[in-house]
């Protein structure tokens, strides 16, 4: 039998906010069956003796936001096609705006290195770089449009030029080299950024995100499709869109979104865009089936 001291439920669950720790009596333990990290402690007596257990007060990563069918995306549960970019488009387009001077202490919270919180990950070379080196010179890092600013000709401009779900921490002279690029399979290697290939018209990120980009560049056009001012953004099979509103190869995006299907970064990068930037969220990252329901 258990004497709950502290933290617990008559169900003896110790609680951290809404999430309970459950604790096992063993004959010479107390046997977490999760393990959370918290500031509090919780003391139980058994009849084999006293035991304490504590934790350390750092909390680094939480889970995922569980994004329920009744909840926010409800409006579009059960429809395909048309009516289901329709209806994701009217449930993201509910979002704050972000200035494009804010957008760099976005990303750095929203792109941190969870290995080294002083540090963001870039989009294409992968690598871990100190949040302070960010500006425009060699060697720094700076804001990538996954959806190029020209394709469409919306530049840096509130909204579609500021939406943090396809602005990622670049390095400046591989940035400079994807540039306004559409995105397809080939090419050769990409100097400082192993795993990325460009040619005249097209430019292919590294295997582990692959899905990441296709997932942003069709939140991009679930998101503008015409309203807000802006030019209607969609996808298409083609790698030399220019500056029209479109970015190809669509086929080639939806099997980079199969092949790599969302990860712990990515969705927490989602969370908290939706948590304490945007308050929107990307839909192809909480459902990647999706993508093949519309297109």
């Amino acid at each position: 039998m258990f004497w709950c001291l502290s933290g617990c439920d008559s169900a003896f669950r110790f609680h951290v906010g809404a999430a309970p720790l459950r604790v096992a009596q063993g004959r010479d333990s107390l046997v977490p069956h999760h393990l959370i990290r918290t500031r509090r402690t919780v003391i139980a007596l058994a009849s084999a003796g006293a035991f304490v257990l504590t934790a350390s007060p750092a909390s680094a990563v939480q889970p995922s936001t569980v994004v329920g069918a009744g909840s926010y995306y409800a409006a579009a549960e059960g429809k395909t096609g048309p009516a289901l970019k329709a209806a994701l488009h009217t449930i993201i387009r509910s979002q704050s705006k972000v200035t494009y001077d804010q957008v760099w202490d976005a990303l750095k919270t929203t792109d941190e290195d969870p290995a080294n919180p002083a540090n963001v990950i870039e989009l294409y070379t992968g690598r871990s770089i100190p949040k302070t080196r960010s500006g425009g010179n060699s060697g720094d890092w700076n804001r990538e449009h996954v959806w190029a600013k020209s394709h469409g000709d919306f530049g840096t401009a509130t909204g579609p030029g500021t939406d943090l779900h396809h602005l990622r921490p670049e390095d400046v002279t591989v940035n400079g080299i994807r540039g306004n690029k559409d995105f397809d399979n080939g090419g050769k290697p990409v100097t400082g950024a192993p795993g990325n290939y460009t040619d005249s018209d097209s430019f292919e990120p590294r295997d582990a995100v692959k899905g990441d980009v296709a997932r942003m560049i069709l939140y991009m056009a679930v998101r503008y499709d015409g309203g807000d001012g802006f030019q209607d953004l969609e996808p298409n099979e083609k790698v030399n869109n220019n500056s029209a509103p479109a970015i190809g190869r669509l086929s080639v995006l939806k099997q980079w979104s199969l092949q790599d299907p969302p990860d712990a970064f990515e969705k927490r990068r989602n969370d908290l865009i939706h948590s304490t930037y945007q308050h929107n969220r990307n839909p192809f990252i909480d459902h990647p089936e999706w993508v093949d329901a519309i297109w």
